[in-house]
């Protein structure tokens, strides 16, 4: 499975204009999620941290929210963020294309399972949840690639120091963001 999906991303990076990598695998973290789910089918990329998905099936538990099956919901990936490409008044800040083009390519079209920590939804009333392909969470390979920062916004820090690690070494490989030709990143 791990293969076929690395094989997939290959592809699908290789019609990408944005150039996007995604080689760096992030750890298996969903075995460590509490019991319940939702299962869904990303729609629609928005940004780079934002995706708007169907909830095709439900398991209950702890992980999973207040959804209900087959409705579409905006969702924000709990503990990354990546630069804006569309606020509303706004400039689109710089890598926020390369950053969208990196979600898309993990996640348009993909069927994913949905974890949620501790809050349901944020103050925008979009689906906070941990976002994975088979058993590796998106949010961790986007920043693992340098596509997003890690982002801790208590309540819901299940995984910030797997999030936090994976920027560490993204940063000292100069990976996505912290190259530093792009943007002329800092720390």
């Amino acid at each position: 499975m791990r293969k076929m999906l690395g094989a997939a991303l290959l592809l699908l990076v290789a019609c990408d204009p944005h150039q996007v990598v995604l080689d760096v695998q992030a750890p298996a973290t969903r075995a460590q999620e509490p019991p319940g789910l939702e299962r869904a089918t990303v729609r629609r990329v928005i940004d780079g941290d934002t995706i708007e998905v169907v909830i095709e099936e439900i398991d209950p538990g702890p992980g999973a929210g207040e959804t209900e099956r087959g409705q579409t919901y905006k969702l924000r990936l709990i503990g990354i963020d990546t630069p804006e490409s569309v606020k509303p008044r706004s400039p689109v800040e710089c890598f926020a294309r390369e950053a969208s083009a990196a979600t898309k390519a993990l996640l348009q079209g993909a069927e994913v399972v949905l974890v949620k920590d501790v809050e349901n939804v944020d103050r925008y009333d979009r689906l906070l949840r941990y976002v994975y392909v088979a058993d590796e969470m998106a949010n961790a390979r986007l920043v693992a690639n340098g596509y997003a920062h890690a982002y801790t916004y208590p309540p819901n820090t299940r995984h910030s120091l797997v999030l936090q690690n994976l920027q560490r070494e993204a940063r000292e490989a100069k990976r996505g963001l912290w190259f530093p030709e792009t943007c002329r990143a800092k720390d």
